[in-house]
């Protein structure tokens, strides 16, 4: 495991954007807001977990059947570049391109990868914005 004063990956904006790689998860996601109590009971499911002064939000898988009818879902895109946590400017263009198709977003920065949440029945239209990015 690396150490964060280290990271590595690509900075260079071009090079980024050139190489962002999108690829959706199949499964659909929700955020939760959660208590800070009731997050150490769900934090082995959660995909993410962030602490605010008001509770803790998490990121969880959705099944099938949980599915049915929820407006919330969102999508995981993962821009396999792997990016370095000092890189200036990559998901400002990406939540630029998005939101010229009206398309919400909400990134998250993991150590090696981005990834943006999109609104599930939107993913093929953020890929197809994100396939259109130009370094």
């Amino acid at each position: 495991m690396g150490i964060a004063g280290s990271a590595p990956g690509l900075t260079d904006l071009r090079a980024l954007l050139a190489a962002l790689d999108p690829e959706v998860d199949p499964i659909p996601k929700r955020f939760l807001h959660v208590s800070h109590e009731k997050a150490r009971t769900r934090l082995a499911d959660a995909l993410m977990m962030f602490r605010e002064a008001e509770g803790t939000t998490l990121i969880v898988d959705v099944d099938g059947d949980d599915a049915q009818g929820d407006r919330l879902l969102w999508a995981r895109i993962t821009l396999r570049v792997q990016s370095s946590l000092t890189a200036v400017g990559m998901m400002a263009a990406v939540s630029a391109a998005l939101a010229k198709r009206g398309i919400p977003c909400n990134p998250v920065s993991a150590f090696l990868h981005d990834h943006i949440f999109v609104p599930w029945d939107r993913r093929d239209d953020a890929l197809d914005a994100l396939s259109h990015l130009t370094p």
